[in-house]
This record gives structure tokens, sequence and C-alpha cells, in this order.
């Protein structure tokens, strides 16, 4: 049993113990971070005289040298070791004897893995955001494509005005793109660098913050040592927006089912995002649709898992943060696969225009514009609401849109009807003549697909100079 501790101890560990207390079966996916920290503070340690250059020097090439083989998939992490951090240690003592014993100088595991937590966190917000930008980009174009398909928009699940399909799917355009405002409030928040905090006091070497804060991308080094190592909040925040996001996945997958169904018949889901009945053979089941909308139960609870494990703890550090790693990781992929899944779900599905143009007839929801059309003849709206009211039901036993009725039965309920009514009512008069600002209007529709445009071609996170820097040769001009 591998372990950076012992000398106070004068016993084994009991093997249940290690197995309990071991993260290195989860710890590992931060491997890649645990290494480029690990170069960032064995430079440090050389540029600031606390080890000889020599000595960086040798650390740096075995740390590239380990980072090149984990790229290349040759590195083998045995589970024999207590954590990531204890195999990064043991593997340089191996290959450097003493002088991989001085890697840990100044620093603590408490600030090792708050450095490496963060710095995973940082990258996969980073990839959540791009996935984000994708899904934002399917809906975008199906916008464009259908500004004036005509369908329902709902209240209470019940029919109320025509909406069209651009304007339905450009509400969730607002939702995802306000996920992506989240994850960079995140990141803005979360990108300063705990290592050099050492346990939770700082340390008494001559350690530089700055200058590993700078090497590894962060605006610079956390303001006090004992927050550094214990601060959780970070991940408390993304998955917060993780469940968020989920939701608005979940609210859009509910939709999918409702449309797909043979009741409304407003979409049909491509065969690769579908799965039959083992014995129903007319079955076209929307799995995954369904898929997304359980697995944001499963984000919800990492959520929770973590503010619980953290509510009760008093500073600095304690064990119980071991488990915000296994929450987060299970949180991030689940997150990750669903929005790569729906979006291609959505971009794959095919739309029935006519299907919603009938619902939306047959749906009467032009009766607000009618009751409008008798306002502006002169009825009171009080009068207009009721006279439209019984419209509405001789429609229905007649099986009729309102626009179908003939004249002479309009004029029948109200003689301020006139000619004019059936282009005043028609979907598409009901629709276009709302332009105000966030309308379904096609005049109002094509300036917020244009606003949306340009946030998209504004919005990307800029490439930084950090990455990746490290294990290509950055810093290489303060070793010999």
């Amino acid at each position: 049993m591998a372990q950076l501790w012992g000398g106070r101890f004068t016993k084994e560990t009991d093997k249940l113990v290690f197995n309990f207390n071991a993260s290195i079966s989860f710890d590992q996916k931060l491997l890649k971070q645990d290494l480029e920290g690990s170069i960032a503070h064995a430079v440090m340690l050389g540029r600031q005289g606390i080890l000889k250059k020599e000595e960086s020097r040798q650390l740096v090439a075995q740390l590239r040298a380990m980072a090149a083989q984990l790229e290349a998939g040759e590195l083998e992490v045995p589970q024999t070791y207590e954590d990531v951090h204890s195999f990064v240690e043991a593997v340089l003592i191996e290959r450097l004897g003493d002088i991989g014993k001085k890697i840990h100088t100044g620093r603590s595991r408490n600030d090792q893995v708050a450095l490496d937590m963060r710095m995973y966190t940082r990258m996969e917000i980073r990839q959540i955001d791009g996935l984000l930008e994708e899904l934002l980009k399917t809906i975008l174009t199906i916008m464009k494509n259908h500004i004036q398909t005509i369908m329902p928009g709902f209240t209470h699940l019940q029919k109320a005005q025509p909406v069209t399909l651009a304007h339905h799917m450009g509400a969730y355009f607002e939702m995802f793109k306000r996920d992506r405002l989240r994850m960079r409030d995140i990141y803005g928040r979360m990108n300063y660098s705990p290592l050099g905090s050492g346990a939770l006091a700082g340390t008494t070497y001559t350690v530089n913050r700055s200058f590993t804060a700078e090497a590894l991308g962060f605006y610079g080094p956390c303001l006090n040592s004992m927050d550094g190592v214990s601060d959780r909040d970070y991940l408390i925040e993304l998955l917060s927006a993780l469940a968020t996001a989920m939701m608005h996945l979940s609210r859009f997958s509910e939709e999918i089912i409702l449309w797909n169904s043979n009741e409304y018949q407003f979409v049909e889901i491509d065969d690769a995002y579908s799965t039959g009945s083992s014995i129903m053979p007319q079955k076209k089941n929307p799995d995954i649709a369904e898929l997304v909308r359980g697995k944001t139960g499963r984000v919800y609870g990492a959520l929770f898992s973590l503010l619980t494990t953290m509510k009760g703890i008093p500073l600095a550090y304690n064990k119980d943060m071991q488990e915000d790693k296994e929450l987060t990781f299970d949180a991030i992929d689940t997150a990750k696969g669903c929005l790569a899944l729906f979006n291609g779900m959505l971009a794959s599905l095919q739309f029935c225009p006519q299907n919603m143009r009938a619902s939306a007839a047959l749906g009467f929801t032009n009766a607000t514009d009618v009751a409008d059309y008798l306002v502006k003849k002169g009825v009171p709206f009080r009068d207009a609401h009721g006279i439209v009211g019984k419209i509405v039901l001789d429609c229905i036993e007649k099986n009729i849109a309102i626009e179908q009725m003939p004249l002479d039965q309009l004029q029948a309920a109200s003689p301020a009807f006139g000619s004019d009514i059936y282009q005043a009512v028609s979907m598409e008069t009901c629709v276009n003549q709302r332009l105000t600002i966030g309308a379904p209007g096609k005049e109002a529709m094509e300036q917020a697909i244009l606003a949306e445009e340009k946030y998209l071609e504004e919005s990307g996170f800029p490439q930084e100079d950090w990455e990746g820097a490290l294990l290509e040769g950055a810093l290489d001009e303060w070793l010999p």
C-alpha cells in the first residue's frame, strides 16, 4: 500500500481502512492536471533557489515524460496507491531517487488536490461551453428555417395562441444561452490558484505563488490559504449550473416526447435516436429524450449530495471533501453526454409543419384575435369575450376552425363582423402582426435571429496561452 505518510504510525493501515480511504480509483482522472501542476511547482522551486536548478530540470523532464506516456496510453496507474499524488511522487522517486522525494517541498496534498480539481473543472467548463454552443447553433438553424412555420403556443398544456416554431425554439435558445453565461461566471470566480496554500497555513519556504498561478493560467493566487484548500463553492456552483442546464434539456425532451406522440404528430424522431418495442411492432419510442429527462435527477442528486457533505465541515480541509470528486465527475460526464446526444437528436429531427398549423387552427388559438377584432369595431371587450366563447362552442360542435365558419353565422353572433374578419384572424396575420421585441412576428423573429447570430460570433472562449504550454517547454528559460 503506497502512501505519502507513515512516520507517525507504528503499524500498517488495515486493508479495509486503506481501501475505504483511498481515492485512486477515481482521482486518477486528475493525473494530467497533477503533472502540469507539479511541473509549475518544480520550475518555481528551482527559480526560487529552494531546489537546485539541475534538480528542477530533472523533475520537469520526468514529469513531461510521464505526461507523454499518459497521452500515448502507456502510463499504468496501479490501484495499490492511495491517490494520484502518491502515484506521481512514487514514479519520480523510482526514476530519480532522492531528487524525486523533493517534488513535494513547499506544498501539501491539500493544496495539490485543490489545484488539480480547479484545473480539471476549468477544463471541463470549457468543454461544456463548447457543447452548449453547438446546441445553440442547432437551435438557431431550426429558427432560421421555420420563421413562418405556425404552431400552437400553450399555457397549462392547453392551446393558447398561435406562434411559430422559430419563436418556440427561441425560448430554448435563451435558456441555454443563460447556461453558458453561468459557466462563464463560475470560471471567472474559480480561476485563482490554491497552490502554495500548504495544508492550511501556507509555507515557510519562499515559494512564489504568483509565478505558479500565472504559469498555470490563473488570474492570481487565492488570498487566504485556509479558504484555498477548503473551498468547494465553485463545484457547488458548477453542479447547480449543470442541474439547471439539465432541467432545460429535460423540459425540451418532454416537449419532443409529446410532439412525437400520435396525438400531436408534430415531429418524427430519426431512427438513430429511437428504439422499438420487443412486443409491439408499431412502436417507435423516444428513448434518448426519455433518458435525458431521467438523468436530470442524477445531476440533481450530485448537487444535493455535495451541499449536504459541505454543510457541517469546519475549516480547513477535512476528509469528507474527498466525496466531491465522484459526484462532480459523474455529473459532468452525464451532462456532457446528454448535451451531445440531445444535440444529435435535435439536429436530425423531422418537423411536420402541416400538422402544427392544423393543430393551431383547430385549437382556436386565434380566439383572442377575434375578440380584439370586435373590440376594434366598437364592441366592449367583455361582450366580445362572451361572443367569441359562444362561437368557439359552435365550432367545436361542427368540428371546424373559426375562420371556416360562414360569414352569415358569424354575423348572427355579432353584426360587427365583416368580410375582413377572415384576413384579420388568419393564422399568418395573428402571428405576423405581433412585432414587438421578443414576439413571434416575422420581422421581430428576424431581428432576434440577427441578435443571436451576433451573440454566437462573439461568445467563444478565447484560447489561453498557457494551455498545454507546460508540457511543451514553457518556463524552460528558468532551467539550466
